[in-house]
């Protein structure tokens, strides 16, 4: 870590090139998808199918398969089980434990087995946005295009259900339905933000830029947006940081990230207190 003179010359190189369009990718998925998290109460859901995806990027690896299909399918699998299990927020909670512990099981399981996936498990705990491929990123292209038309089919009725799912259920909204479904699309959004931040810290990054919209504003469309705006940011920053001073940019991503919320959030209590004192 430190100061790198030809940092122009790393920025500028094709596995940053690679690093800036996939944590474009990851950042714009996550932009859609967080709003909702938040709404739904989600986020321990969120934070679990990223565990539950890496005994499943442990197991593509000692079978020889690629990680990220491995990653993928643990993630879209559990985040459908629990769909299936949990229409309300509390039998989502207890869905969403079981198969995290589950999943734990498979990948103590599967850890037991290897002996040489070390670097596999590191890039999944804490991703390696550097290490992005041409392979990956045609891969998230695809992901980001089902992930967003999918969620402009579906944005009256979901919103409708996680606003108030008695009455859109009474209204004649599949709310079960679209549980499984919204599920599936947070699966594909986990599957693409581990591999950029890592299992450990995709909390920061795909939860924390729209906890931090919503304190902004109420209009959902707003919310998304900014969310979306702070994820770039703090992906685009992060990356530039990295190539001059050498430095993780996962690290760099997620405490950009968390400074935007932690100054919205100051500035909103500093508010309410001024208010208070006025009145």
């Amino acid at each position: 870590m430190g100061y790198q003179q030809n940092w122009w010359q790393i920025l500028t190189s094709a596995f940053m090139r690679n690093a800036l369009i996939g944590g474009t990718l990851v950042a714009l998925a996550a932009g859609l998808i967080g709003y909702f998290i938040i709404v739904r109460n989600t986020a321990f859901a969120a934070h679990a199918l990223a565990h539950i995806g890496l005994p499943g990027a442990t197991g593509a690896f000692l079978l020889g398969l690629p990680v990220g299909f491995g990653l993928g399918v643990f993630c879209i699998g559990g985040a459908l089980v629990i769909g299936a299990l949990g229409k309300r927020a509390g039998d989502r909670e207890v869905a969403t434990g079981t198969v995290l512990a589950l999943a734990t099981g498979f990948g103590l399981f599967f850890n037991s087995l290897a002996t040489k996936n070390s670097s596999t498990m590191t890039n999944v705990l804490f991703g390696n946005l550097l290490a992005i491929t041409g392979e990956q990123l045609s891969t998230f292209t695809v992901l980001l295009a089902v992930l967003a038309a999918t969620m402009g089919f579906i944005y009256r009725p979901l919103l409708f259900a996680s606003v108030n799912a008695p009455v859109a259920e009474a209204k004649g909204v599949p709310v079960k339905a679209l549980s499984i479904v919204f599920m599936a699309l947070l699966g594909v959004a986990v599957t693409m933000a581990v591999q950029a931040v890592g299992t450990l810290l995709l909390f920061a990054l795909v939860v924390t830029p729209a906890a931090t919209a919503i304190m902004l504003t109420a209009r959902p469309l707003l919310a998304m947006a900014i969310s979306t705006g702070i994820s770039l940011v703090s992906v685009w920053v992060g990356l530039a940081v990295s190539a001059v001073f050498n430095m993780p940019p996962s690290f760099l991503i997620v405490t950009i990230a968390c400074v935007f919320w932690l100054a919205v959030w100051l500035a909103a209590r500093a508010a309410r207190e001024t208010g208070a004192l006025i009145g």
